[in-house]
């Protein structure tokens, strides 16, 4: 490992942002030296191997995307699977599928037809227009009416966001995507799958040759580490990066509870939304499916929101008024800095992976060049 001030870049956070960066930075002939205060790379997208079974230790990451481009640059390090996202809802013992496609409208109304379905729809939605709705479910009641609203959405969107749906701002669903075909593959991207192998054969990938030190708390050790390279690409929380200066900003985060079941099939699916308010957890993942596993047992995982004021990992940004106002002030003295900041921590917003990649790989051309 280089001493002094011999690596090109320190770079603080070994998630898929930093990762990139320093693929790229290695590619154009620069050094790097990579910090994580966690135990391993890869952030969120980080997979344990239990029973067998790559489990997602932070979630379910799903990557999907239709540029080409970046799908050839992540299947240049590992090939994807042809997984494809069918989530299922459960309402109180009732199941169905996601996202609202005519198999939804089936099991909730036993219409066959987009005529019949779509005319449900209207006589629901039609009691509840307003010139501007006050809040997320006058918004929702608009879009859809009561059968979808009550059972498919309220539940589940009020335990995410900690908050009643009458308390929440009605941006937040903007349109409420229906498809009146039997469709369900959650995104309409050309192109999704995950990693076989699990995320760690695409992140590993990615940092080969790089220098790695894991368990590392850049705060702890700030200048003696930035004397190790010539610039600090940050990917952390901007506001801790300042002392929290102008305030902290809020997430909502999560509790995954892992559990190994001895049977080979749980749930039958991959994802399994729970839309009722008196469950407390979301969702359950059971991981064997990302990767149409055959294992003798598996593991399954429930997500349990948690407030925005948790100290634990920060997932989703709260990109109110409130928050964003505050990150631009952040911004505005990032802006001055000598520091790189990216991804989705630095930047307060909510990335896909595919988006993660692209704004890391148009960094460093940026920085640079070609």
């Amino acid at each position: 490992m280089k001493t002094g001030n011999n690596y090109d870049f320190l770079i603080v956070g070994a998630g898929l942002y930093g990762a990139v960066f320093a693929h790229e930075a290695k590619k154009r002939g620069k050094t790097c030296l990579m910090i994580d205060k966690r135990e391993h790379i890869g952030g969120n997208t980080f997979c344990k191997k239990i029973e067998d079974i790559n489990v997602h230790v932070y979630g379910a990451h799903i990557f999907h995307t239709n540029d080409k481009k970046i799908w050839d640059y992540v299947n240049d390090f590992v090939p994807f699977n042809r997984y494809i996202n069918s989530p299922v809802a459960n309402y109180k013992g009732s199941l169905y599928n996601l996202p609202f496609n005519m198999n939804t409208f089936y099991q909730l109304w036993n219409v066959k037809t987009p005529v019949e379905a779509k005319r449900i729809i209207e006589e629901q939605s039609k009691k509840h227009q307003t010139k501007k709705p006050q809040n997320l479910e006058e918004q929702a009641l608009s879009l859809v009416g009561e059968d979808i609203y009550y059972k498919l959405i309220k539940g589940y969107t009020e335990k995410q966001w900690g908050r009643k749906a009458t308390d929440l701002p009605s941006f937040i669903i903007k349109r409420l995507p229906l498809r009146f075909t039997f469709d369900n593959n959650y995104f309409n991207d050309n192109y999704q799958g995950i990693p076989i192998g699990g995320y760690n054969e695409l992140t590993g990938s990615l940092l080969e040759g790089i220098d790695v030190q894991l368990g590392v708390n850049y705060f702890k050790d700030k200048e003696k580490l930035e004397q190790l390279a010539r610039k600090t690409v940050f990917t952390g929380k901007i506001d801790e990066f300042y002392n929290y200066e102008f305030g902290k900003l809020e997430y909502r985060g999560l509790r995954f509870d892992h559990e190994t079941l001895n049977l080979e099939n749980y749930q039958g699916n991959a994802v399994v939304n729970y839309t009722e308010a008196e469950i407390p957890y979301t969702r359950i993942l059971e991981h064997k499916h990302f990767e149409f596993g055959q294992q003798k047992k598996t593991v399954i995982t429930r997500e349990y929101p948690l407030e925005a004021s948790s100290e634990l990992e920060p997932y989703y940004p709260i990109n109110d008024e409130k928050n964003n106002s505050m990150f631009l002030k952040y911004k505005k003295k990032a802006d001055t800095d000598s520091i790189i900041f990216g991804g989705r921590l630095a930047e307060y917003k909510y990335y896909d992976m595919h988006q993660v990649i692209g704004a890391a790989m148009a960094k460093t051309k940026n920085i640079l060049g070609s």
